[in-house]
């Protein structure tokens, strides 16, 4: 039976047998013992989006009184929950990212700790996914952008929407005609400023 640690681009945190391209993490916030989740779904607000893959190390999953393995789509979704690369498995793209996020949002210096309690605030709103309205026309938005409209999560490439499920993205007939940003708009400003997310393949097909 599938644990529950696959998260969606809403920020919830589902049971799915699908895996995605990438794991992270928002602190502990799992049973070791059962391997079921808390009733919290974050302890601390550093939101990392990790390698499924590193030095060639192996976690035994919610197995330990450690961090709780998420696992992510692809970094498009990862960053729609609000989470960002890690400066520890992932540094040449956390600091491409903190490049691109300092530019798009004109600052300097701007340490980890800092991006955090601006993500904090932009994915949250109290206990529920903050959605944002949309700072330019949808087919003005960058590839890797995320939309909601309704139960669906949409991601932008080349102008246009694809429709998000756990397995990947599809084609769809309409458009969503009035949706919500779910990236955060700081992440989308970095997203602009340069920084390329890594898209699940089917976004390419």
């Amino acid at each position: 039976m599938p644990l529950q640690n696959r998260v969606t681009p809403t920020g919830e945190i589902i049971a799915t047998p699908h895996r995605g391209m990438f794991t992270g993490n928002r602190g502990i916030i799992h049973d070791p013992a059962t391997k079921t989740l808390l009733k919290k779904r974050w302890s601390s607000p550093a939101w990392i989006t990790c390698l499924c893959e590193f030095r060639g190390w192996r976690r035994p999953v919610m197995a330990r009184r450690s961090w709780t393995e998420l696992f992510f789509l692809d970094e498009a979704t990862a960053f729609a929950a609000g989470h960002r690369p890690c400066f520890f498995c992932r540094r040449d793209d956390a600091k491409r990212f903190r490049a691109a996020w300092e530019k798009g949002n004109g600052v300097s210096d701007v340490s980890a700790k800092a991006m955090d309690a601006v993500l904090h605030r932009e994915r949250l709103d109290r206990a529920k996914k903050r959605l944002h309205a949309l700072p330019m026309p949808l087919a003005e938005l960058p590839n890797g952008a995320m939309l909601q409209q309704g139960d669906e999560s949409f991601l932008v490439v080349q102008g246009r929407t694809l429709l998000w499920s756990f397995a990947g993205y599809t084609a769809h007939a309409d458009a969503p005609d009035d949706p919500m940003l779910l990236t955060p708009p700081s992440t989308l400003r970095a997203i602009i400023a340069g920084y390329q997310p890594a898209l699940h393949p089917t976004a390419r097909s």
